[in-house]
């Protein structure tokens, strides 16, 4: 039996039994973690450039090979930054097509959700948009949003700048579920975030250490050996503070973006190519963290929440958990 934790807007707005979310993770959203996750009752949420680029898979029958894994509800990840027109196209189409294959959780991320919102809302789905702070957030209140992915200072990845206590701090009064989304590694800070009053909880490195994640088994027991203090911000990624572990290739790099690089990033004519030169590259690099066995120049995503990972599981388990941890 659990409490009233495990009963919040967003389980009922996802249809699901744990207000837990397996977060959008390129290149690590394979099918088979986001299935698993989703049978156990809480969501995961399918990457489509991860589906599609990294896994091999036609999007639309990708998603029907996860249904033949668990019919309980899944979502989708949306990156709708400004780009081309080429890209904005394809969102588009993956949208649609999730729409069509019964898909009616979606998070978006960057850019302006409005459109999203109009498309999954007059199918009858819901979204939550990523935020790092509050002029982010009412920026998505304004697009129509149903939800906000509170993303905090200690998540892997694009890691916001705040501790998730001020996150909510600030986000709160906007009306909206909020979802703690960083530094999230065990079953008792599940249950503290949302007695502070969170609607649920956003993993991804949690779920990195699972059987299956088709992560590299050296990048699993890096996240098991790892300490708080081994993650790090480096620019070298993507061309903004990225958090990974300082394995020995991220040491030997640095953290800083060189100065070409800098320079770019800070012109807003030049912005946009290096960005570009940046995702293409970090495209390539991700993907080889996936090798069966970790190579010497891999980057490995992960946030603070290592410190409380102690071993590689079943997804199943983790949720399971996690869920234990709300019982009366």
């Amino acid at each position: 039996m659990t409490s009233g934790l495990a009963d919040t807007p967003f389980t009922r707005a996802a249809g699901i039994q744990v207000p837990l979310i397996c977060g959008a993770m390129y290149p690590c959203s394979n099918p088979e973690l986001v299935a698993a996750v989703s049978e156990a009752g809480a969501i995961g949420i399918v990457q489509p450039v991860s589906l599609t680029y990294v896994h091999g898979h036609d999007y639309r029958e990708g998603l029907r090979y996860i249904r033949r894994l668990t019919a309980k509800p899944i979502g989708m990840n949306a990156l709708i930054e400004q780009s081309s027109r080429i890209y904005r196209e394809r969102m588009e189409r993956w949208i649609d097509i999730s729409l069509e294959e019964g898909i009616r959780f979606f998070v978006t991320s960057l850019g302006n959700p409005r459109w999203v919102v109009e498309r999954v809302q007059a199918a009858g789905g819901v979204v939550y948009h990523d935020v790092t702070e509050r002029k982010w957030a009412l920026k998505a209140v304004d697009g129509g949003v149903h939800g906000l992915i509170a993303v905090n200072n200690r998540a892997g990845g694009h890691a916001g700048s705040k501790p998730p206590e001020q996150l909510y701090d600030e986000l709160h009064d906007l009306g909206l579920p909020l979802i703690c989304a960083g530094g999230i590694g065990e079953p008792q800070h599940f249950r503290a975030v949302l007695e502070l009053g969170y609607a649920g909880a956003q993993l991804g490195t949690r779920f990195i250490a699972t059987t299956e994640c088709s992560a590299a088994e050296d990048y699993k027991q890096a996240i098991v050996d790892a300490s708080e203090g081994d993650i790090v911000l480096t620019e070298r990624l993507t061309g903004v503070p990225v958090a990974v572990i300082a394995n020995a290739y991220v040491r030997r790099l640095g953290t800083r973006a060189g100065p070409l690089a800098r320079w770019m990033l800070r012109h807003r004519r030049t912005k946009h190519w290096m960005r570009t030169i940046y995702a293409l590259r970090s495209f390539r690099r991700l993907k080889k963290s996936l090798n069966a066995r970790a190579g010497a120049e891999d980057y490995w995503q992960a946030g603070k929440s290592v410190a409380q990972i102690h071993a590689v599981q079943p997804a199943g388990d983790v949720v399971r958990e996690f869920a234990a941890a709300l019982a009366d």
